[in-house]
């Protein structure tokens, strides 16, 4: 929380609340960043940094406990296992049980580095979710619904894929109607809330933690101000806390939802 703070004075511009200046409300401009290098029209950002630091951690420290398994696990490899089982046993298996496990890696890689960009936002020095920035989940809905339509048109056939959608014994009169809504939930409907669900949470978390940080930084002053600080500062824990939660279960649904659609593209839905 001091490090919000510190972050909240920098971006006040030294504003309080008897300054005569206006409260620094946040704003998009809060989600955009200075590069920290160029080259040509390629600008490295801070979210991107997160992002291969997160991606590193994720390599790194899964290869590290699986270098060289042993039946009775020690030190990291017993934390990669409870990664692993968590994974399995809460995502994986209730969705695609054991014919799915094939499916371990992939579903492991996704949850561990949504949960770790996720986690940023809290974490000093970054203090930042870099999925609040719509690139990142949209890159990869992309990469899961590929997944998805591949495993479909392999396991149902092209023509089986798009018969497959709608229920069977339907009465024809209704077809004009299903048809085109069945069309746009697997195509549109399913891929934009699997994204809009992550940006948004992670979006509006931050903006919501900015504005309880500013306000402790604005209010505060040797007066009936410091209380509504003190207020604030209150609040910016519960919000810390709440963000923590919800970074893991947005974690969590975006991979469930994914092993979900997979297990509909290895065989009909209905």
């Amino acid at each position: 929380m001091i490090g919000d703070v510190q972050v909240a004075a920098a971006g006040s511009g030294g504003c309080h609340i008897f300054s005569g200046c206006g409260f620094p409300a946040p704003s998009l401009d809060s989600f955009d960043f200075t590069p920290i290098f160029s080259i040509g029209s390629f600008h490295f950002t801070k979210p991107m940094l997160i992002a291969v630091l997160c991606a590193a951690i994720v390599i790194v420290f899964f290869g590290f406990a699986f270098r060289k398994p042993k039946i009775v696990p020690r030190g990291v490899q017993n934390l990669g296992e409870v990664a692993l089982f968590a994974v399995r046993d809460q995502i994986l298996r209730p969705s695609l049980g054991k014919r799915g496990d094939h499916f371990l890696p992939f579903l492991m890689s996704l949850f561990f580095f949504i949960w770790f960009m996720n986690l940023m936002e809290i974490i000093p020095f970054f203090q930042f979710p870099a999925m609040s920035r719509s690139g990142f989940p949209w890159s990869l809905v992309a990469m899961v619904y590929l997944t998805y339509l591949y495993l479909g048109f392999k396991n149902q056939g092209f023509v089986g894929y798009f018969k497959n959608m709608i229920p069977r014994d339907v009465p024809t009169w209704v077809l004009g109607l299903l048809v085109p809504i069945e069309f746009l939930r697997y195509f549109f409907i399913q891929p934009f809330t699997l994204g809009v669900r992550l940006f948004a949470n992670m979006f509006a978390g931050h903006l919501l933690l900015l504005i309880f940080t500013l306000s402790t930084w604005y209010l505060a002053s040797l007066s009936i101000g410091l209380v509504y600080a003190a207020t604030s500062a209150v609040m910016v824990l519960a919000v810390t806390v709440l963000e923590a939660l919800i970074q893991l279960l947005q974690a969590f649904i975006f991979t469930t939802l994914t092993a979900v659609y997979i297990a509909d593209s290895l065989e009909a839905g209905h």
